[in-house]
């Protein structure tokens, strides 16, 4: 009798131990997303304590009851965000505490890594906070910040693209040449030249998950290749300039005058993070998930509003309310929906968290990797027209220098692991902005681009020493 071992691809009978394989596939898959369930099992010895405390607690906003039929004497796994609001302020302090210590930092670097930036700069020049250069800030941050989204979703995988750079510079090429050269609609060969950027990030992404070629080298040769195609567009000028009063022109020219208009969209910002906070912690109450209570929903909500209307402020003491900053939040929300709220983006964690185990859980790793690189395609293209909207033309130096390195670096710094599995949209916001002020900065100053550079490079070297320390230290706690 021959025994044979059963592939991925037979259809007979599975035997117990490949049933326990694909059990455990899935358990990972899970844990990639970091669901509640983790954390209430790595916390099973904190609630353990918190019930010696108080031998009869009351339930909280519907708390899970499925430990009602226990044992006596059974240790009952409670929610760690429970034992928070149970201790009041001094449960928030411990719980930010014990962040640290396992090295849950989330935002808290590269947010007091700005201001300690805004502080020394402003120290050095006091025309740094002033609101002609912050609003200038802001909209040279777009570009960047657009593209490293796109990054950011690539991160996610735990994958790199090297291509971004020549992508937009294409891209903004293609935009010139079709608009001005050949006459077409401005809109339209804007159209054009987005998915002219989406099609490169496809061809990408199906190399690097059909053919199986690194993604590394795969965007390597696109770096080469598609710089080299813009040249040939561009023809021997070398330089198309465009429309001044053309819509890729008012990209990042044009402003919302109108005072209304800042203090609307802050409002409108903060309405609705209230409003999607009070209807998660309702959905949640509804199926006996523990949910945040109103009191910190409200501290959460003033704590948006505070630098929410602060812009409002400083744009309206200039120019007003820029639209390439109204199109960059917009994307970057957008996109955080996108990861955190739909099926889609729960895929794009999971395969960065574990492709195998992604695969037997029943996701199409293939699709999921070509369409992450049709988006960083589309967004490349898309800060493409913003930085040829800055000069108002379309050159051989487009998407050439440090702008690769500056998206992948904003991506990095914000917060976005370079190992896969964990990283947010808010990243490319915040690293862009941590960038773009060290360039305003040292330009205030009179600094040349190689001290810029350096500064830049050593900013970027701390932030992914601190997103590996941070990752040891959660693998030694038990939660990475």
């Amino acid at each position: 009798m021959t025994t044979g071992t059963p592939t991925d691809g037979n259809e007979g009978a599975q035997s117990p131990d490949e049933g326990t394989a694909v059990g455990t596939a899935d358990e990972n898959a899970d844990e990639a997303v970091r669901t509640d369930k983790a954390e209430k099992a790595a916390k099973a010895e904190k609630a353990e304590k918190a019930e010696k405390a108080d031998e009869n607690p009351a339930p909280e906003d519907g708390a899970a009851s499925g430990n009602q039929g226990a044992a006596p004497g059974a240790v009952t796994a409670v929610d760690p965000r429970l034992l928070v609001r149970q201790e009041g302020f001094k449960g928030y302090a411990n719980d930010l505490l014990r962040r640290l210590r396992t090295g849950e930092l989330g935002s808290i670097p590269v947010i007091v890594g700005l201001i300690v930036i805004a502080i020394v700069f402003q120290l050095q020049d006091s025309a740094f906070l002033s609101a002609n250069n912050l609003s200038d800030l802001f909209i040279q941050s777009a570009g960047t910040g657009l593209i490293a989204v796109g990054i950011v979703f690539v991160l996610i995988l735990g994958e790199i693209d090297l291509s971004v750079g020549s992508v937009s510079g294409m891209s903004a090429a293609v935009l010139a040449v079709l608009n001005i050269n050949h006459g077409m609609n401005e809109v339209l060969a804007l159209v054009l030249a987005i998915l002219t950027g989406m099609a490169a990030g496809a061809v990408h992404g199906f190399f690097f998950a059909r053919i199986g070629v690194p993604a590394f080298v795969v965007t390597l040769a696109g770096l080469l290749g598609w710089n080299g195609l813009m040249l040939q567009i561009l023809g021997p000028s070398g330089t198309i300039n465009l429309d001044d009063d053309g819509v890729v022109a008012q990209l990042t020219n044009h402003y919302f005058a109108d005072k209304a208009a800042a203090m609307g969209l802050a409002t409108v910002c903060v309405l609705a993070f209230l409003g999607l906070s009070l209807l998660d912690a309702r959905r949640r109450k509804a199926v006996g998930v523990p949910s945040r209570p109103l009191s910190e929903i409200v501290l959460r909500t003033v704590v948006l509003a505070v630098p929410a209307y602060a812009a409002a402020f400083v744009f309206n003491s200039y120019k007003g309310l820029p639209l390439a900053v109204v199109i960059f939040i917009g994307v970057v929300v957008i996109g955080d929906f996108v990861l955190r709220r739909t099926s889609y983006g729960r895929k794009v964690f999971a395969v960065g968290g574990s492709s195998e185990a992604a695969g037997r859980a029943g996701i199409n790793v293939p699709m999921i990797r070509i369409t992450v690189y049709s988006l960083a395609g589309t967004m490349a293209a898309i800060g493409g027209m913003f930085f040829a909207s800055q000069i108002n033309a379309a050159n051989q130096s487009s998407g050439a220098g440090s702008l690769l390195m500056n998206c992948i670096a904003a991506a990095v710094i914000g917060g976005t692991s370079l190992f896969g599995g964990r990283g947010k949209t808010w990243s490319a916001l915040l690293g862009a902005l941590v960038i773009q002020s060290i360039n305003s900065g040292m330009a205030l100053l009179g600094t040349g681009s190689a001290v810029r550079d350096m500064i830049t490079g050593a900013v970027l070297l701390a932030a992914v020493v601190i997103d590996s320390v941070s990752r040891r230290t959660q693998k030694t706690a038990g939660r990475a």
